[in-house]
């Protein structure tokens, strides 16, 4: 049995499991295997380990203080299979990030100096470089706070989460395939598809080609889910993602419907008004409708907004400040994009929240052929 030292925390409306690097090198295990058998991945329920049988539930984040120039940390980002003894490290997760920053701080992995600490971090998966801005008045790290966000109605810390220079963060080109538009071949036919790579690479997809609206529940949504993972792995093909016979990935691209705003009930029952939002939006996690949406997702989702052509920004309302309210099942989800002097593209802010819920020794069975 081996002993790993790690910390859950909530970030947004994830929960992430929080490794430091030099713990996990530390039991001589290949961090995959550690990880399929500290969340018992291959059982669908994970009931003997500490994953909880959901996409946004059965992740990871391994972290360690960065020697580069302006980066405070390096994490990598974990999804963990469910029932599925695999763990995929091709995407980055914004609000496993969002935990990151706050673990940052209460590790000293960045220095307290006002009452305000930003949390420069680097996800390895992807080179994805984001900040996450804590208050830490008085020079303290907070362990809790007021703030919450749509999927939650619990109060955590509060962090403005940027995303900077998020564009081709993955494959070089916010377009990948060099065009707004493209043509995929669905169970049913030719589908229109906006293939952009922005936080994270996105497949989207209008609503109403599946008979849809782009306001369902995630039960009603997930009829479309089979077609979308389809769809799914022949985007991953057109955006150089993947190639013929490599093994099929439930994380990249993210995929789901885009459509206008009209009036919906939250997952909670709250009634939301078409002018109350820009975009409607369901995306598939794993293999089920996201609860809400990922923030690399809402990352992808404004810069398609923003780029003419696309199916985003055909259906979405545009703003001049460069905000864009999602309507999401949880909610609303506000994204903005601020210009950058330097060529970049704009940095995509989030109000994120996040709490920690256990500091913990994990008891990890031994895997097969490693001595006791």
């Amino acid at each position: 049995m081996l002993r790993l030292h790690g910390e859950m925390i909530r970030g947004g409306t994830s929960k992430c499991w929080i490794f430091d690097h030099r713990d996990v090198a530390a039991t001589g295990v290949d961090v995959d295997t550690l990880l399929l058998a500290a969340f018992n991945a291959a059982d669908p329920r994970q009931i003997d380990g500490v994953g909880g049988a959901s996409s946004t539930t059965s992740k990871a984040a391994v972290v360690q203080a960065s020697s580069q120039a302006g980066v405070d940390v390096e994490y990598a980002f974990a999804q963990v299979g469910i029932g599925d003894e695999r763990v995929e490290w091709a995407s980055n997760c914004g609000n496993c990030a969002t935990a990151v920053a706050l673990y940052a701080v209460h590790h000293d992995l960045v220095p307290i100096t006002s009452d305000t600490t930003t949390v420069r971090m680097l996800n390895v998966n992807t080179g994805a470089r984001l900040t996450g801005t804590i208050p830490t008045p008085a020079g303290v790290a907070p362990e809790e706070g007021t703030a919450t966000v749509p999927g939650t109605s619990a109060p955590g810390v509060p962090v403005l989460l940027g995303f900077q220079d998020p564009a081709g963060s993955t494959t070089g080109r916010a377009l990948p395939t060099g065009r707004a538009l493209d043509e995929l071949t669905g169970p049913d036919g030719p589908v229109e598809a906006s293939l952009v790579d922005a936080g994270a690479p996105a497949a989207l997809f209008e609503a109403k080609a599946f008979g849809l609206d782009g306001t369902e529940s995630p039960t009603a949504f997930a009829a479309a889910v089979p077609a979308l993972t389809l769809l799914r792995r022949q985007a991953a093909l057109a955006m150089g993602l993947a190639r013929e016979g490599d093994p099929v990935s439930h994380a990249v691209p993210k995929a789901g419907i885009v459509a206008r705003p009209a009036p919906y009930r939250t997952t909670q029952g709250i009634l939301v008004d078409q002018d109350e939002y820009d975009l409607a939006v369901r995306m598939v996690s794993m293999h089920a409708p996201h609860p809400a949406i990922g923030l690399t997702s809402a990352v992808a989702l404004a810069t398609a907004a923003a780029t003419p052509g696309t199916l985003a920004h055909r259906v979405a309302r545009q703003t001049a400040d460069g905000t864009l309210r999602l309507g999401t099942p949880a909610g609303v989800v506000t994204t903005q994009a601020v210009p950058v002097p330097d060529g970049a593209s704009p940095t995509v802010l989030l109000h994120r929240a996040a709490r920690r819920i256990a500091r913990a020794e994990l008891l990890v069975p031994v895997p097969e052929g490693r001595p006791a």
